[in-house]
Parts: structure tokens; C-alpha cells; sequence
């Protein structure tokens, strides 16, 4: 097989991979399956996928349509070839305003879209809590809806053609016919005549229709997906006299790609909804109460109305993005309704918020009712769409498993569907997580499971079976957004009936006689406990780390923490940092996820002694470029930065450290030597001869500028000049501060250094660099953990007792300063670590000092000049994983009359070394063309460009020729006495 494929990849405009990593990465996707494919393809163009069509029916293997963001159900895992069309079949082909509709390829981004929709007034209806990341084709896959399907329905109701290659290689366009087109259809030859005589003859039988009628769930349940639509095709023409003509996207939505395989679709758009929006965030005793007062709230056109339980409050109080989320959450409530009210004015909002308070506590429904408006709502559908992925958070091998978390019913019988439920569970001592669309009738409710034991995998089946029963005494739908896929495809005969079964049976062989598209779904699925990512017996071996991951037990557990849930998949246009070199490819082995599936994968099955050896972590792990973004915008936590510095460093212990690893490593060493002969050193690495050849000795870019010396070193400067406060003249009453002179301020932006020393004086800070080392930044990018905790300990020992609350230390680069409250506290452990997070409490960066004083009016803003001025700011990665933006904003705004507008970048692209080495250049550069450097180049003259990092000032110069500042800088110039 291996020469067929070779020559498949050969005839391919795209890329085909059948090498045991990528297999890997596509054998899981954010569901509990797990099942390795044949290859994964990434066709290019339509040719591709005719190609593929061919091979896999002359090959009698399967084509697994993949795009991203949609399956939790393991729709897009199977044996087959995986074709990922999510890289290049991307765009936006055609807007029709005047008859609102849009031509899109499958794998264009939801989000994305509708922000290309924007301009024209539209924008496309159906969401997910994925919609950052999400498909148009994985979104009509599995007639995707979420919490505004209230008023938008699903993406079947939006799906107006479809054009898709059947399973004999013929491309067509479905969309509505008329009776008379309907009936020419079924005169054609091949595969396209074969399936509309085949509906034809099936749901012209009077007996089946009334089969339908009888098994299918309610027509008053919006959320009904499962099997194949044929209850919404049989009231249409010609089955129905007089009713919606006939249209097989109706079916196409929901069908898992197993019928045909998608290239482009039309879509019908929708007005913008009204401007103005109000979240009411009802707080209640339990979750019955909540679904009561859902009740309730339905009497006020809600656009929307979301639960979440204590469970996932609980778990958002451990992730650094989502505490900052939940500010308006009081006390523990037991559950939380959003209820979402959008009206043409704020005096809409505010009067029909009011009376369904007081609905409420008419019924003594609820104890606290907050109604969040403005900006601030986006923070919490921010909260609410992390639930999928801070479920993964508990430590353990017990997690909320998705086995019955897409059922849906009438909302009027969800209260008495959910009190059943629960008691259901109680038979087993099992409890749930609840979650999402209560105003549409379907929670997500997940049990906390052990996949890894015999019991476990025995009650995710067991469990299923009960929910089932529950569900069709409810006359509900088993699914009700994320689809049937392998979880939930052995239930479909008895949720809908034997007869009706069959009937999908016969349909999906009239369009899929070979079995070729996305077998195994939907009908002739194997059962819903088998193939699953974790079986039972599953060893979970440990392993003796530098790093401690003792809070999610061990390095693999940390790595398992992934469930696949994508938001490493998000674009550019959505914002945020995680993950930049994903942005910047667009290739599955770059995303977060990706590296968190080969860690998994390897350490759980490798045989080796040192499994960290592996070259597949080596390769997964290339383009990370330790953002920390994942820290903070993973829902599950995921730090993969923690995991690649760890992996590198076992994988030091039986491979040799290369040169250039060394010399990155002894940055502050080699600079220390260097910085006796800084003129020397400027020659050699600024010379084109002399640097050329450095680099190339080195691995870095030709294109590169290197950084040079100054002509003295901060520490030396600072004992020279304290004497005489800096040359400042200032009155030092507000108390000692001490600097932490980090090794790029010492040697290389020594200026910036003084500055922030002249800064503080100026304001009345006493300022000290106290005895300290390196921070150990560089040791800790390369995966030297051993050289960093010395470093760590060293710093530790000399800090603790010395920094306090009342002598707080600040630092100028945030890589460096906040090694303190991340890296030091995971070095270490026992008392180290108690004095380690005992001083990671009083260690700011100069943003957070500086902002944190102003909050407390110790800084008097009439010293700085009230010129106006427009600052364009770009956070360093670490500032925004582990710190914020906000104090930047706050206090570079000090002087009155200057603006400060964050620039929606992610990553710079730099990165510490990342950038300069010549490996990573190209990808660097295409990082900061995303965002960044478009941003930068239209902005004028006068307009200020501030990056707190060194890395990112210097990325900054070399991909725009502009000069950014660091925010000392700008403050110490904008005062108007020095």
C-alpha cells in the first residue's frame, strides 16, 4: 500500500502524509476516539478530491472529510485516508447582498466569516461554542447550531446549495427543485439518478412516512439529529402536496460526510441582530430552579439562554483567562442562567431585564440577578463557550466523558427530563456537569468517568443505554448539535425504529455504494465503546521530571489534559496569542493540541528507556516558540511550553547538546565576557563579513540583525550613578523598590534600563538592583532545566525575605521578571517552593508597579505633559499569559491626554532566539505579517510604537524598519520635569 500512496501523493496538486506521526495527530479529534488512519491528505484543489474519490474506491479503503471545531463525536475519525480541507479550501467565494446570500469552500472559519460579513450588514446565523475555529463544512457535517439557535435554528435552515462530488467521482449542485426537476432527477444515469429514485420510492410509501411520523422525536424540538433528516424530506414536494420543494441539503446537513463530499456551499445570511445586548445572569440554589426560571425567561424573547453549573464555575477559577471572566459571578451559586436579551436601545434591554427579575422573584426563583452590558458580555460568553474545555481540568483519569451530552427535548419537559436523568446516574454513584442550552432544551451533560478501567469503559456504555431509554420515553433526539458519529450511531435503530433504519440504510447505499465516504457512521456503527482514545487497562506510566507536574499528576497526565477541543485553532482575526505558529502554517502538527497528542502518544505506548528520545516530540515541538499563550487561553490548561522545555531536557540526556543550544543558553555568560570588549564584539557582529560568518557557525538567519552591546553595562552604570539618585532630582518618599536587572537590560538595552531607573526616582521611589543572577530565561528556551534551577534556587535564596510586600521588586522585561511567578515555582519543591511563591507575590513588572500605584493615587498625574499623543501598544506573549495588558494601558494613559490602543496581535514572531534561527526565520516573519507588522507600517510618523519586549522591539525593527519603545520610555520622555 505504501508505493500506492507514494503514487497518490505523486498525482496530488496538495500534500499527502502517511507517516507515523501525522497519522497520529489525526487519529483523535475532540471526542473520546481514537482509530489510526491510513494517510491524511490535504488537497489543493477540486482535481485533488476526484483523485481521491478514484483511489478510494479502486483501493477499497474511505475518504474521512475533515475540517475543525465540530466533532465530538468522533465523526472524523476512522481507518480510511483523512482529508483535511481546512488549509486550503478557505475562501469566501461570493457575497450577494441584495438576496443575502454567500458562496463559502467548507473550510472557511465561522467567526472569520462573519466578520468578512460585517461590512455588508449580514452575517451568518448558526454558531458553536467553537466558532472561533469552526467550518462552514464541519458546521453543515453535523447541522451545527448553539446558544442563539432560539432565533437563528441550525445550519441545515441556512443551507441553500450544496456543491459536493458524489461517491462515482461525478460533481453536482443540490439545491431546490421543483416536483417536475425533481422527477428529471430521477431519470439520470449513475449515482445522481440512483439517490433521488431512491428517496423517491422510499418516502412515497405511505406506510414509511407514517413510520416516520410515529418514531422520529418531536417536531417541537428544534435539536433533532438523529440519523439522516428524512422526517424533514418527507414534508416536502413531491411527498407533501403544496409544502417547501424538494432539497437534498436537507439531508446533506447532518449526514457526517458520509454521502458526499462538500466543495462549496450557499448559505442565506441574516440582518445584524440589534446593537444593543444585555445579559441577565440569574444565580440559583439548583439546577432545577434554573430550569424553571429558563421557563420563565422564555416568556421575554431571549436571543439566548445558557446554564452553567457549579462544576464548570468551580473550574474556572483555576484558569488564568476565565478568573478574569467571572467577576460578575457572586458567591457559589449551583447554577448560573444567561439569559441574553438583544433589543434596538439599552432602554429595551434594561426595562424587559427588569420585569423578568421580578418574574423571578415572583416565583422565588433565584438570589441574585446581575445584568452585564457593554464589552463586558463578551467576557462572559468567553466563560460559558470554555466549558468544553475546563471540564478536562480535573486532575486524575477521571473527566466529564461526552458519551450522553447532546440529547435534546422539549424544553417544557427539560426540568422533569433532567430530575430523571440525575436520579438515572444516582443508580450508579455517578454525578454530572451541566451545561449549555437550556433555552433550546438540550444541556450538555457530562459524567465523571474513568476510561482507563474496566468499570469505566463498562458504564460509558451502560450509561448510554439508560440515557437512550430516558430520551425516547421523552420522545428527545439523542443528538441534538454535535451529531451521532461512531458515539451514538448504534442507538439510531432503536431511537427511530427497525423499520426506519433500514430506511437509512437503503439511502446511504443508493449514494455510497462502495462504502467510501466516512464509513461507520450514522448506520453500521461499531459499538460506542470500542476504539476509544483510553481502554480499559491502559497503563499510565510516570516519569522523574525537573519540572513539577505534580498537580495534574505527572508530565502525561498534564499532556492528557487535552481533549482535543481545538482553540489552538483560531485565526489571526480572532485575536489572542495561542497559537502563533498554527497562524502562521495552518497545519495540524503546529497546533497545541497536536503537541499534546505526540506527547501522549508517545509516552504511553514507547518502549524505549528514554521515550523523551523520540523524534516525533522533536518534530511536533519545532515551531513552538514558548509563547505561554496556551497557559492562559487553553480552557484545559495545557502549557506546552512547560512540556517542550521539559521534553528538551530529557531528551539532552541521551543526545548531545548542539553548539548553537549552548550559546543561546550562556546568553548572560557570554555577554558578561563580551561586555569587557563591547566595541570588538559590535564589529564582529555587525560586519557583514565577520557576522555573516558567526551566523552561519551559529544557525542563524543571514537576514538577522543581530544585538549589540552598549558601552557599558546597566549594573555598572547604576553603582556609578546612585550616589547621585541618576541625576534626578526628586524627593525618594515613597518608599524602596528594588529593580531586577535582567541579562538583556544589562547588556544589550542598558538605555532602557537607565530610563526606568531615572523613571522611578523621578517619582519618588528609592531604587535598588539588589544581589541577583540571571533570571535563567535562556536556559529555560532551550530546555537547560538543570543550569535554570540554580539559577531559580540562587535567586530564591538571595530574594526571599529581602522583597516583601513593602519592598516589592519590578522588572523591565516580562520574560525574565516573570520567571518568578511561573518557572521558579514548577523548579522547585518543599520549602524552596514555599519561598518561591512567597516571593512570586511581591515581583511585578514595571507595568504592574507602576499602574498598581497609580490605583492607589500615589502618583500624581499632573507631572506628565498633556500633549496628545496615539500609542499603538503590542503586549509581549508572557505579559499576556501570565500578567495582562491592562496595567500597560493604564499606565502609559498616566499622562491626560494620550491614547493608548492595544494592537490585536498575538506573538511577535521573535520569541527569545526563535527568530534569529535560521530554521525558524520564515516561519517567524510570516507570524509577525499576520498582524503585527500590517499594523505598524500604516501607522504615521507620529504615532508611538511600544512593546515592553526586547525580542519584540527587535522583531519589530527588522520586519518594519520602525522603532518601538519600551513603555518606560514613553513615561519618563512624557514628563515634563526630569
Amino acid at each position: 500500500m505504501n508505493l500506492k500512496l507514494q503514487n497518490l501523493a505523486t498525482a496530488l496538486e496538495g500534500e499527502l502524509y502517511f507517516d507515523e506521526m501525522m497519522r497520529k495527530l489525526y487519529a483523535t479529534d475532540a471526542s473520546a476516539y481514537r482509530e489510526m488512519p491510513l494517510a491524511v491528505a490535504l488537497p489543493r484543489t477540486e482535481k485533488d478530491i476526484e483523485i481521491l474519490i478514484q483511489f478510494a474506491r479502486e483501493n477499497k479503503t474511505s475518504l474521512i472529510p475533515r475540517t475543525a471545531g465540530t466533532s465530538l463525536a468522533g465523526q472524523v475519525v476512522g481507518s480510511g485516508i483523512v482529508v483535511d480541507v481546512s488549509k486550503y479550501f478557505t475562501k469566501i467565494l461570493e457575497v450577494n447582498k441584495e438576496e443575502k446570500w454567500v458562496r463559502v469552500q467548507p473550510g472557511v472559519i465561522r467567526d472569520d466569516l462573519n466578520k468578512h460579513l460585517k461590512e455588508f450588514g449580514l452575517f451568518f446565523g448558526p454558531e458553536t461554542s467553537t466558532a472561533n475555529r469552526a467550518m462552514m463544512g464541519g458546521m453543515i457535517g453535523n447541522n451545527s447550531c448553539g446558544s442563539n439557535s432560539m432565533v437563528y435554528g441550525s445550519t441545515r435552515e441556512h443551507t441553500k446549495e450544496v456543491m459536493a462530488y458524489l461517491s462515482d467521482g461525478k460533481k453536482v449542485t443540490f439545491g431546490a427543485l421543483s416536483e417536475d426537476a425533481f422527477k428529471e432527477k430521477c431519470k439520470l444515469p449513475g449515482v445522481e439518478g440512483e439517490i433521488y429514485s431512491t428517496i423517491y420510492k422510499e418516502l412515497s410509501d405511505v406506510e414509511t412516512r407514517e413510520e416516520i411520523e410515529r418514531e422520529f422525536p418531536k417536531k417541537s424540538i428544534p435539536r433533532r439529529n438523529t440519523g439522516y433528516a428524512i422526517d424533514l424530506l418527507k414534508d416536502s414536494a413531491p411527498f407533501a402536496a403544496g409544502d417547501a420543494d424538494f432539497n437534498f441539503c436537507k439531508l446533506i446537513a447532518g449526514s457526517e460526510g458520509t454521502l458526499a463530499f462538500i466543495t462549496e456551499a450557499k448559505l442565506s445570511l441574516n440582518d445584524l441582530p440589534p446593537k444593543e445586548i444585555g445579559l441577565l445572569c440569574g444565580h440559583f440554589d439548583s439546577i432545577h430552579e434554573s430550569l424553571l426560571a429558563n421557563l420563565v425567561a422564555l416568556d421575554y424573547n431571549p436571543s439566548a439562554c445558557e446554564l452553567m453549573d457549579s462544576y464548570i464555575l468551580e473550574c474556572t477559577k483555576g484558569n488564568i483567562l476565565q478568573r478574569e471572566n467571572r467577576w460578575f459571578v457572586k458567591g457559589d451559586p449551583a447554577a448560573l442562567l444567561v439569559v441574553e436579551l438583544r433589543r434596538e436601545t439599552m432602554a429595551e434591554v434594561e426595562a424587559d431585564a427588569r420585569k423578568l427579575t421580578e418574574a423571578w422573584q415572583a416565583k422565588k426563583l433565584g438570589n441574585y440577578y446581575p445584568l452585564i452590558q457593554g464589552a463586558d458580555t463578551n467576557k462572559v460568553w468567553t466563560l460559558r463557550k470554555a466549558g468544553l474545555g475546563l471540564l478536562s481540568n480535573i486532575p486524575g483519569d477521571a473527566k466529564p466523558v461526552p458519551v450522553i451530552e447532546d440529547t435534546a427535548v422539549d424544553v417544557q419537559d427539560l426540568p422533569a427530563y433532567i430530575q430523571e436523568f440525575t436520579e438515572t446516574l444516582k443508580k450508579y454513584n455517578l454525578f454530572c456537569v451541566h451545561y449549555a442550552h437550556a433555552g433550546s432544551g438540550e444541556l450538555h451533560l457530562r459524567p465523571i468517568l474513568d476510561l482507563k478501567t474496566e468499570k469505566g469503559n463498562q458504564l460509558f456504555k451502560t450509561i448510554a443505554d439508560e440515557i437512550a431509554s430516558l430520551v425516547k420515553k421523552y420522545k428527545g433526539s439523542l443528538s441534538g448539535e454535535h451529531g451521532d458519529g461512531r458515539l451514538r450511531g448504534e442507538y439510531i435503530p432503536y431511537m427511530i425504529g427497525n423499520k426506519n433504519y433500514e430506511v437509512l440504510k437503503r439511502i446511504k447505499k443508493s449514494w455510497d455504494p462502495d462504502n467510501i465516504f466516512n464509513p461507520g457512521k450514522i448506520v453500521d456503527t461499531p459499538s460506542m465503546n470500542t476504539s476509544l482514545r483510553f481502554m480499559p487497562g491502559q497503563d499510565t506510566p510516570q516519569f522523574e521530571t525537573m519540572l513539577d507536574f505534580s498537580d495534574y499528576q505527572g508530565i502525561l497526565r498534564s499532556a492528557e489534559l487535552c481533549n482535543g477541543s481545538g482553540d489552538c485553532r483560531k485565526s489571526e482575526l480572532s485575536g489572542g496569542t495561542m497559537c502563533p505558529s498554527y497562524m502562521a502554517t495552518r497545519l495540524e502538527k503546529d497546533t497545541t493540541r497536536a503537541r499534546a497528542n505526540i506527547l501522549r502518544e508517545v509516552l504511553t505506548h514507547s518502549k524505549k528507556i528514554n521515550p523523551f528520545e523520540s523524534e516525533e516530540i522533536r518534530d511536533v515541538m519545532d515551531l513552538c516558540l514558548s509563547c505561554k499563550g496556551c497557559k492562559s487561553e487553553c480552557p484545559s490548561n495545557v502549557d506546552v511550553a512547560k512540556l517542550k522545555a521539559e521534553a528538551t531536557y530529557q531528551y539532552y540526556k541521551t543526545h548531545k547538546v548542539p553548539l548553537k543550544t549552548k550559546v543561546i543558553s550562556e546568553f548572560d555568560s557570554l555577554n558578561k565576557l563580551a561586555s569587557k570588549f563591547p566595541m570588538l564584539n559590535n564589529f564582529f557582529f555587525s560586519n557583514s563579513l565577520t557576522s555573516g560568518i558567526i551566523k552561519s557557525v551559529l544557525g542563524i538567519a543571514s537576514k538577522r540583525s543581530m544585538p549589540l552591546l552598549d558601552s557599558t553595562t546597566l549594573k555598572t552604570w547604576y553603582k556609578k550613578n546612585k550616589k547621585n539618585n541618576f541625576g534626578v532630582k526628586a524627593s525618594l518618599d515613597k518608599g524602596k523598590v528594588f529593580l531586577f536587572c535582567d541579562e538583556f537590560s544589562n547588556y544589550n538595552d542598558v538605555g532602557v534600563g537607565q530610563t526606568t531607573l531615572k523613571l522611578l526616582t523621578a517619582l519618588g521611589y528609592d531604587v535598588e538592583i539588589p544581589d541577583h543572577v540571571s533570571s535563567g530565561r535562556t536556559h529555560l528556551s532551550k530546555g537547560m532545566l538543570k543550569d535554570a534551577r540554580e539559577k531559580a534556587v540562587t535567586n530564591i535564596t538571595k530574594l526571599h525575605g529581602v522583597v516583601t510586600a513593602a519592598t516589592p521588586m519590578v522588572g523591565i522585561e516580562p520574560s525574565a521578571i516573570l520567571t518568578f511567578r511561573d518557572e521558579y515555582i514548577d523548579l522547585t519543591s518543599g520549602d524552596m517552593k514555599a519561598k518561591a511563591k512567597e516571593l512570586s507575590q511581591n515581583v511585578y513588572t514595571i507595568d504592574e508597579f507602576i499602574s498598581k500605584e497609580r490605583d492607589a493615587n500615589k502618583i500624581d498625574r499632573t507631572v506628565f505633559t498633556s500633549e496628545k499623543r496615539l500609542i499603538k501598544f503590542h503586549g509581549h506573549c508572557h505579559q499576556k499569559a501570565l500578567s495582562s495588558q491592562v496595567p500597560s494601558k493604564k499606565m502609559l494613559s498616566l499622562p491626560t491626554n494620550y491614547e493608548v490602543q492595544l494592537i490585536p496581535s498575538g506573538c511577535c514572531g521573535m520569541a527569545g532566539s526563535f527568530g534569529y534561527e535560521k530554521e525558524h526565520y520564515d516561519v517567524s516573519m510570516k507570524i509577525g505579517e499576520l498582524v503585527l507588522f500590517p499594523t505598524v507600517r500604516k501607522q504615521t510618523a507620529d504615532t508611538i510604537i511600544v512593546a515592553p519586549g526586547t525580542s519584540c522591539r527587535h522583531q519589530i525593527k527588522d520586519g518594519t524598519g520602525k522603532l518601538a519603545k519600551h513603555p518606560v520610555e514613553v513615561l519618563y520622555e512624557a514628563l515634563i520635569a526630569k
